[in-house]
């Protein structure tokens, strides 16, 4: 079987460890969101798919779900030292490393996608790893506060402020002139699902159905997405916050709706939204909670299971 997953952080980054347990043998590419990347201390810094790398290749902080285990500091304490910022964003020593070969290779003219598959080498995540685009894709947020009205970078709206401030707009900037990198449409149209994790739906998933080619590649598909709220509240995050900003509701149903019609074939919710219905999307409910590595290979197993029944109905339609 071959599965594609359109990827975000920690919660793409843990729905993915469940999926290689719930199907060893397939073989998994994982299209990782590039839209939260930032150039920090003259560094490029791509946090979701160093989230997916670290999460797959046994390195995360497994606490925060970001960053790396047994991580230092020093660096970002010298730095501060010299009074260098911005502070509000923690790499840590070994994260740093990681930081320094990318941007090394970046300079020397290597694409992103062929810098990830060097460091994925190191790292041997089992899935294939590639970013949604080679382009420079950077989500901004406007916001409106005492300095008035002004476009951040997400990364300071989400890490920085944690969302506190409204967002007025969320905006992929570069997206409409990007392409999607080597390999990306190759991987869906030879796919035999795709998958959408937990992850943000607004400025992960949204982000890389943004990259002219891919929403279409994918709508071709059979497709499955596994909701990332429940009850009326994200999982983990803040996504309420960035469903506000584009005028969604804070719901399974709104979600699931927002990705438009053709697109979603089905959609798996918590028993808390089992009365969930959405038209032209088989619904179905079960536990979402990823609270630990059997529970979660259970979900990949019921979005593996759910792909399966639609199908089959398609097949006998």
């Amino acid at each position: 079987m071959k599965i594609v997953c359109l990827a975000g952080g920690i919660g793409g980054a843990r729905f993915l460890r469940g999926l290689r347990t719930a199907a060893p043998e397939a073989e998994i590419t994982v299209i990782g969101n590039t839209g939260d990347d930032i150039s920090l201390f003259g560094l490029r810094v791509c946090p979701d798919l160093d989230t997916v790398m670290y999460t797959l290749g046994g390195g995360i902080n497994e606490e925060q779900g970001w960053g790396r285990a047994a991580e230092t500091f020093t660096v970002k304490e010298e730095l501060a030292a010299y009074g260098v910022g911005p502070e509000w964003f923690g790499l840590g020593d070994r994260d740093f490393a990681t930081h320094i070969v990318r941007t090394q290779m970046l300079e020397a003219g290597y694409p992103l996608s062929a810098v990830t598959e060097a460091l994925c080498d190191r790292w041997k995540p089992g899935v294939r790893l590639i970013p949604m685009t080679d382009d420079q894709v950077e989500t901004h947020v406007v916001i409106e506060d005492d300095r008035g009205r002004r476009a951040i970078h997400f990364q300071e709206w989400w890490v920085r402020l944690r969302a506190s401030v409204p967002a007025l707009s969320i905006t992929a900037v570069g997206a409409e002139k990007s392409k999607p990198a080597p390999g990306v449409l190759a991987a869906i149209e030879a796919a035999d699902v795709v998958l959408f994790p937990p992850s943000n739906p607004v400025v992960s998933i949204g982000t890389i159905l943004a990259v002219p080619g891919i929403r279409d590649a994918v709508a071709a598909k059979t497709v499955v997405g596994v909701s990332p709220i429940i009850g009326g509240a994200p999982v983990r995050g803040m996504a309420d916050a960035c469903l506000k900003a584009i005028g969604v509701e804070t719901s399974a149903r709104a979600v699931a709706e927002s990705y438009g019609l053709g697109l979603l074939d089905g959609w798996l919710v918590d028993e808390a939204d089992a009365d969930v219905r959405v038209e032209g999307i088989e619904v179905r409910s079960r536990p979402l909670l990823m609270s630990d590595a059997v529970a979660t290979a259970d979900i990949a197993r019921a979005a593996l299971g759910l792909a399966a029944e639609v199908q089959r109905a398609e097949d006998a339609g």
